[in-house]
């Protein structure tokens, strides 16, 4: 059974990851209470008719899950199943606009306590879940589309324990960095097509950028270092068990130098992996 514990703050989107694994094929139960997780699990190993592939939605709705979940997880793992935790969030002014936006009541929000007091209140109970989750997902900047575009690539495929999912982001620096990212490559010293008039419109996917910031011997020769380090490191990064490796490629807008790198980059690592995303986060703002 692959077990996915889908949790983390509040209007961070959860709900929507839920629907995105059950398109993938998940069986997925919302707001089960944490002390219910072992039984469930125990209850479909002896059935003899385990489901595969399990999405759980957790969270602070039930208060006491972020001081039972330890244990819970523990319980689970005696029983042989792993415990995969998926932690999103975002910033704080995105959560309060998301719920001013939807009207919705923040679980913590009682009592007289403000949203924005709740999302404080949420933070720091969250703490210790979030630090022990195996993927961390911000979706401050995220589309629907772009969160669902994630985590197809990152569930779809059936991977076995030593596979290693790589993700290709190409994304701006005045829109911030991605908080995903496990490596962060800054190529703003690259020509810029931004500043040649029939290229400025264009994109990084785009032939004639592509040709124009490949031209440089400064980009032939990043690309080649740059995949030269990663086939040196990608082998022990799925030795150590990692599961998820984020690179992110950054350019000043996110439309064209980082899109092209990431997309080159791309190419040059099939060669080691088949597990393999790109996302070009800015390149359509």
């Amino acid at each position: 059974m692959r077990l996915v514990v889908v949790t983390g703050l509040s209007g961070s989107g959860k709900t929507a990851a839920l629907k995105v694994l059950e398109d993938i094929g998940f069986f997925c139960v919302d707001n089960l209470p944490v002390v219910l997780l072992p039984k469930f699990v125990q209850l479909s190993v002896l059935s003899g008719e385990m489901v595969n592939k399990v999405g759980i939605g957790m969270d602070s709705r039930e208060r006491k899950f972020a001081e039972q979940s330890k244990s819970a997880f523990e319980e689970v793992e005696r029983l042989g199943i792993h415990t995969e935790v998926i932690f999103f969030e975002a910033d704080d002014e995105v959560l309060l606009r998301r719920f001013s936006e939807t009207r919705r009541k923040h679980p913590l929000a009682d009592k007289g306590m403000s949203v924005a007091e709740g999302i404080a209140c949420e933070i720091t109970m969250m703490a210790e879940v979030k630090d022990r989750a195996d993927l961390v997902i911000d979706t401050s900047k995220m589309s629907v589309h772009d969160l669902k575009k994630t985590l197809w690539s990152y569930f779809s495929k059936d991977t076995g324990e030593a596979n290693l999912q790589i993700n290709l982001v190409s994304f701006g620096y005045r829109n911030g960095l991605p908080n995903e990212a496990d490596l962060v490559m800054d190529v703003r010293f690259l020509p810029n097509p931004y500043f040649v008039p029939e290229l400025k419109k264009g994109v990084g996917t785009d032939r004639e950028v592509a040709e124009f910031v490949l031209a440089s011997e400064e980009a032939r020769e990043v690309l080649d270092r740059l995949a030269s380090l990663l086939e040196y490191l990608v082998p022990m990064y799925r030795r150590e068990g990692k599961r998820y490796l984020t690179i992110a490629i950054g350019c000043t807008g996110g439309r064209h130098r980082s899109v092209v790198i990431v997309e080159e980059l791309g190419r040059r690592l099939a060669s080691v992996t088949d597990n393999l995303s790109v996302l070009h986060r800015d390149m359509d703002k």
